[in-house]
């Protein structure tokens, strides 16, 4: 069974998440309702969180930087992040993985 924050589309995964920007490290924290929880050392300034948002997802997930897109949620700490040709099984073992510690 997939996580709540990974959703199946026609472009490849879309990923809710809650972002905790200015933290010590960056890092999955776990889940918060139905989305993911990730902490970032950036502060939320001029685009530097979702930039650092989207450079995190991209090296945890093993993509390209240029296909992880933000959809929505650019000045909102709750964000949808678009893993372009990604596999939905894939995500949801690797987050998972991270989840379980």
């Amino acid at each position: 069974m997939s996580l709540p924050c990974l959703r199946q589309t026609g472009a490849g995964v879309e990923i809710f998440l809650y972002l905790q920007p200015r933290a010590s490290r960056n890092k999955v924290v776990g889940l918060q309702g139905e989305e993911l929880k990730v902490a970032l050392t950036a502060p939320p300034v001029d685009g530097a969180a979702n930039k650092a948002c989207c450079a995190f997802l991209a090296k945890l997930c093993g993509l390209p930087k240029s296909c992880v897109k933000l959809i929505s949620g650019d000045t909102s700490r709750h964000k949808r992040v678009l893993l372009e040709s990604a596999d939905l099984q894939e995500i949801n073992g690797l987050i998972s993985e991270l989840l379980r510690g």
